[in-house]
């Protein structure tokens, strides 16, 4: 009797060339990269997670959506979101989540899913460059850029 088990394929489908891929050089190009792909919709109504997925150059491989919460708070699944960032072979990320009440703080518990998720990048040689927190009116609050990442 032969064992019988599952095929698991990993696979990245590109369709822009790496030449038409948006470079990040700071929390500002994130943030408006980010609004823009915003589901303008749902910003002021849910919290989302996102993670930005980068090349060594820092340009834009894709945007990712790891969950979609409540009025004041989503589940983020660590595990999910780093089976995203190994798949794609992304050697950068910028995470990313809104507040639909346009407060730009960050809580506590954002601080340390951030370090937390800091802490694992470490691991995999993989750098966290910021986290960004979206208002609806496009405003935003980087974890980089005031100095707690």
């Amino acid at each position: 009797m032969s064992s019988k088990v599952n095929e698991i394929k990993i696979s990245y489908k590109g369709g822009l060339k790496s030449s038409m891929w948006q470079k990040i050089s700071n929390s500002q190009d994130a943030a408006e990269l980010l609004f823009e792909d915003w589901d303008k919709d749902t910003i002021a109504l849910q919290e989302s997670f996102k993670v930005v997925l980068l090349n060594n150059s820092n340009k834009v491989k894709g945007i990712y959506q790891i969950s979609q919460g409540g009025i004041t708070g989503t589940l983020v699944d660590v595990r999910i979101l780093f089976a995203v960032i190994l798949k794609s072979l992304s050697v950068g990320i910028i995470l990313t989540h809104n507040h639909p009440s346009g407060k730009l703080q960050p809580s506590e518990n954002d601080k340390r899913l951030t370090t937390k998720i800091k802490n694992a990048s470490g691991i995999f040689d993989i750098k966290l460059l910021d986290h960004l927190i979206l208002a609806p009116d496009g405003d935003y609050y980087s974890f980089s850029d005031n100095g707690i990442l």
